[in-house]
C-alpha cells in the first residue's frame, strides 16, 4: 500500500519531535499501521531551522497553505497553536479534503463544534490525542477503551507547569511568586505563563474531556476557571496537616440535571494516587459505572511524549484512510445525532465540600458567630481547627487562623455565607475558600 503522505505545519518542539520519532521508529510504525507514514512537506517561517532538522527528506516551505494546495498530501498536522491562523488553516485543510491531526486544545475547546461539523460534512478525520495530557492516551481511553461505561466523572492534573509550581511550594514552603520565577528559569513556565497559572490551559483540556465523556458539545465559554495565583504556602501547609494535597484539577462530572465543568485548586486526600503526582507530570482519573475508577499517568508535555500522541493519530488515520466515514470512531465518541443536550451547570449550582481559612481576632464568641452564619445557610461543618494565636503588633491585638472543613453544600449557599462572614468586624483578612474533592 502506498505510504500516507503528511504535511507538518510547524516544526518547533512538537513538530520536531514528531519528525524525529517517525524517522526513528518508521519500521515499527509501518508494521502497526499496515503502510508507511512519511513527512513529505514541512511548513515553517524559519525555513533554515526546518532544513537543518529534516535535511532533504521533505520539501520545506514558508507558507502553510502550500501544504493544503498539494494534492499529494493526505494528512495535515497542525502544530502552530492558538486561535487565529491555526483555525483558518484547519478549516481550509478540511475544505480541501485533507485529514487533520492537531495538538491545539485551545482551538478545539473554543471552535471545536464548527471544526467537527465541517469535517463531518467533508467526510474527513480530525484527530487530537495530543491536545490533552501530552503522551497520555486519555482521548482514546475515553472514546474507545471505556465505551461500555456510563462515565460518571473525570478529574485530572492536566497542566504540568502548575503542578510543578504546587509541588515546589509544598516541598520548600515558598510562596507562589517565588516558585513561578524558578519555574520560568528552569523552562517549566513560559515567559508569559498566564494561560497556565490562571487555569485556562487546563480548562481547555477539561472541556474536551467533558465532551467525549458525556457526549455534549465543546463549551469552553461555560466552564468555571480559577488558577493558582492566589494560593499561599500557608494553605498548602494547613492542607498537608489535615491530610490533603492541593492540586489544580480539571473536573467534569455528570449530574441528573447537568454537567459540571470546572477547573480550580482542589484539596485531594493524600491517600489518593493522584494527590501524589508531583513535578510536571500529568494524571487523569476516570470513574465509570462498569469499570470503577481508572487512572492514567505520564508526561503531559515535551517533544517526544506529545509526538507519541500525534503519531498514534497518524496511525489511526493510516488504518482508516480507505474506510467509509460511518465506519470511523466519532470525533466526540458519540454519534453526531446522539449528542446530549444536558446543560453545563453554573458554578453556583455545583455541590462540593469546602476548606475555609479565616484570619480572625482571638476573641470570645468569634467562632460562635461564624458557625451560626454557616448554620443559617444550612452548611454542615465537618471539622474546625483553631491555630494557636500569634502576637500581632498594632491595632487588633492577637489574631489566629481558623480552619473550617465543611460537608457538601451548594456553591451559591457558600457564597452567601462567605459574604456574611467577611462582613464581621472580627474577620481581619479576605477569607480563603478552596473546594475539596474525595475522588472516591
Amino acid at each position: 500500500m502506498r505510504p500516507v503522505r503528511v504535511g507538518l505545519m510547524g516544526i518547533g518542539t512538537v513538530g520536531g519531535g514528531t519528525f524525529t520519532v517517525l524517522q526513528r521508529n518508521q519500521a515499527e510504525i509501518r508494521r502497526r499501521a499496515g503502510r508507511g507514514i512519511e513527512v513529505a512537506m514541512v511548513a515553517d517561517l524559519n525555513t533554515e531551522r526546518a532544513r537543518e532538522l529534516v535535511g532533504d527528506t521533505a520539501q520545506i516551505v514558508a507558507d502553510a497553505r502550500t501544504i493544503i494546495a498539494n494534492p499529494d498530501i493526505d494528512v495535515v498536522v497542525e502544530l502552530i497553536g492558538g486561535y487565529g491562523i491555526a483555525k483558518a488553516l484547519v478549516l481550509e485543510a478540511i475544505a480541501a479534503g485533507k485529514h487533520v491531526v492537531t495538538a491545539n486544545k485551545a482551538l478545539l475547546a473554543v471552535h471545536g463544534t464548527e471544526i467537527f461539523a465541517a469535517a463531518r460534512a467533508k467526510g474527513v478525520i480530525v484527530a487530537f490525542e495530543a491536545a490533552v495530557a501530552g503522551g497520555i492516551p486519555i482521548i482514546k481511553a475515553l472514546r474507545e477503551g471505556l465505551t461500555a461505561n456510563q462515565i460518571q466523572w473525570v478529574a485530572g492534573i492536566i497542566n504540568g507547569t502548575t503542578n510543578f509550581i504546587l509541588s515546589e511550594m509544598r516541598d520548600k514552603g515558598l510562596d507562589f511568586d517565588v516558585v513561578l520565577k524558578e519555574a520560568q528559569r528552569l523552562g517549566y513556565a513560559e515567559a508569559d505563563p498566564t494561560f497556565d497559572i490562571e487555569g485556562v490551559d487546563a480548562a481547555h483540556k477539561a472541556t474536551l474531556m467533558s465532551a467525549i465523556a458525556f457526549g455534549v458539545p465543546v463549551q469552553f465559554d461555560k466552564a468555571h476557571v480559577e488558577g493558582i495565583t492566589q494560593l499561599s504556602a500557608t494553605d498548602i501547609k494547613y492542607a498537608e496537616q489535615l491530610g490533603y494535597r492541593i492540586k489544580l484539577l480539571g473536573i467534569a462530572r455528570r449530574q441528573a440535571h447537568g454537567i459540571e465543568l470546572r477547573t480550580h485548586p482542589t484539596l485531594v486526600p493524600m491517600r489518593r494516587l493522584i494527590a501524589n503526582v508531583e513535578g510536571a507530570m500529568n494524571a487523569v482519573m476516570v470513574q465509570g459505572d462498569a469499570v470503577g475508577t481508572t487512572m492514567y499517568y505520564g508526561k503531559g508535555a515535551g517533544a517526544e511524549p506529545t509526538a507519541s500522541a500525534v503519531i498514534a493519530d497518524l496511525v489511526d488515520i493510516a488504518r482508516l484512510l480507505d474506510a467509509a466515514p460511518e465506519a470511523r470512531v466519532p470525533y466526540l465518541a458519540f454519534q453526531p445525532d446522539e449528542m446530549s443536550s444536558l446543560p453545563i451547570l453554573p458554578i453556583e449550582d455545583v455541590v462540593t465540600s469546602f476548606y475555609l481559612r479565616l484570619r480572625v481576632a482571638d476573641q470570645a464568641g468569634v467562632l460562635a458567630k461564624i458557625t451560626g452564619i454557616l448554620a443559617e445557610q444550612g452548611i454542615s461543618i465537618d471539622a474546625v481547627i483553631q491555630r494557636e494565636a500569634d502576637e500581632v503588633s498594632g491595632e487588633g491585638g492577637n489574631q489566629t487562623d481558623l480552619i473550617i472543613l465543611t460537608h457538601d453544600t451548594k456553591e451559591g449557599r457558600m457564597n452567601q455565607a462567605l459574604a456574611a462572614m467577611q462582613a464581621l468586624p472580627s474577620v481581619l483578612a479576605p477569607i480563603v475558600r478552596l473546594r475539596k474533592e474525595e475522588l472516591a
